[in-house]
C-alpha cells in the first residue's frame, strides 16, 4: 500500500486525525518527551507538547498504571517506566543487537574512533547503539538520539540502498520533508536534487560521508547493514573530529566501516525470522 493512501487510512478522508488514531499518537508523544526531559510532571509534558493539563494527567496516568511510566512520590515526576525498559530490551535483542555488539567493538577498537548503528524512524535516524572513541576528544550521541536524514551518513547510507531508492523522493527510499530542507550548517544539503547527487555517489561507492554537515567540526563515514532481500535495515558509521577525519584518513575508515558493514549483515542474516 503506498505512503499516500496509509496516511490517508489513518487520518481519514478529510485529513484529520480520527479519534482512535489521536489518542496512539498523544500517547507516543508523551512518552518521546521523555527523550529529552528524564523526569516531568504533566503539567511540563502539558506545555511541552502544547496539550491541555487535564489531558496530559490523563494520558500520563494511563502509562503510569501499565508500567511505561514510573513516578517519584517525593517530587510527583514521572519518568520513563519498567514496561518500557522491558521492551526496549526485548526490540533491542529481538533486532539483533547482542549479537552485533561485539562486531560494533571491533570497529571501534581498531579505529580508536566512536561507532554508532541507526535505524531510520520517519525522516530522522534514531541511534540504537553507540560506543565511545577511545580518544579525550570525540563526538558522542547516546543511544535515543535522533539526527535528521539528510543530515548525518547514516541517513544517507539507508536512503541510497532502501528498497527502491535511487530517488531521494520516491515513496520507498525517499524523504517527506518539504524544501528547501532544514539547514544546519553551510555544508548542508537542502534541496532534493542536492541529496539524489550525493546519494548517487553513495551508490556507486558503497558508503555515505558526512562532510560536517550537521555539525560544524564533525565528519563520519556509514556503511548500510542490509538484510536478507538486500534492503538496508539500519547503518553503521563511524564518528568524530574533522581533525581526525581528513582526506589521509579518510579511505582507511571507509574501508573499515564497510568491512564492519559486511559482518554485520552476514551476521544479521543468520538471525531467526531474518
Amino acid at each position: 500500500m503506498g505512503a499516500v493512501t496509509e496516511e490517508i487510512d489513518a487520518r481519514g478522508a478529510a485529513g484529520r486525525p480520527t479519534p482512535g488514531t489521536q489518542s496512539v499518537d498523544r500517547a507516543v508523544a508523551v512518552l518521546r518527551s521523555f527523550e529529552g526531559a528524564a523526569r516531568q510532571t504533566p503539567t511540563e509534558v502539558a506545555h511541552r507538547l502544547g496539550l491541555s493539563v487535564s489531558t496530559a494527567h490523563r494520558i500520563v496516568r494511563a502509562l503510569y498504571d501499565t508500567g511505561m511510566l514510573g513516578r517519584d512520590a517525593q517530587t510527583e515526576r514521572y519518568f520513563l517506566g519498567p514496561t518500557t525498559a522491558i521492551l526496549g530490551r526485548l526490540a533491542l535483542e529481538r533486532m539483533g543487537t547482542t549479537l552485533l555488539q561485539p562486531e560494533l567493538t571491533a570497529l571501534r577498537d581498531g579505529t580508536g574512533e566512536a561507532v554508532s548503528l541507526g535505524v531510520r524512524v520517519g525522516d530522522e535516524v534514531a541511534v540504537l547503539l553507540h560506543l565511545p572513541s577511545t580518544h579525550p576528544l570525540r563526538y558522542d550521541q547516546p543511544p535515543g538520539a535522533r539526527n535528521p536524514i539528510h543530515g548525518c551518513a547514516m541517513g544517507k547510507a539507508l536512503l541510497a540502498f532502501a528498497d527502491g531508492a535511487g530517488d531521494a523522493g520516491g515513496a520507498e527510499g525517499g524523504v517527506a520533508m518539504e524544501e528547501p530542507y532544514r539547514r544546519y550548517t553551510p555544508a548542508t544539503l537542502t534541496t532534493r536534487a542536492a541529496l539524489e547527487e550525493d546519494l548517487a555517489r553513495v551508490r556507486e561507492r558503497g558508503y555515505a560521508v558526512n562532510e560536517e554537515e550537521r555539525l560544524i567540526g564533525v565528519r563520519a563515514v556509514a556503511a548500510p547493514v542490509r538484510d536478507g532481500a538486500g534492503r538496508a535495515f539500519a547503518a553503521v558509521a563511524l564518528q568524530g573530529p574533522a581533525v581526525r577525519f581528513g582526506p589521509d584518513r579518510m579511505p582507511g575508515l571507509a574501508e573499515a566501516v564497510l568491512a564492519a558493514a559486511g559482518r554485520l549483515t552476514a551476521l544479521h542474516r543468520h538471525l531467526p525470522g531474518a
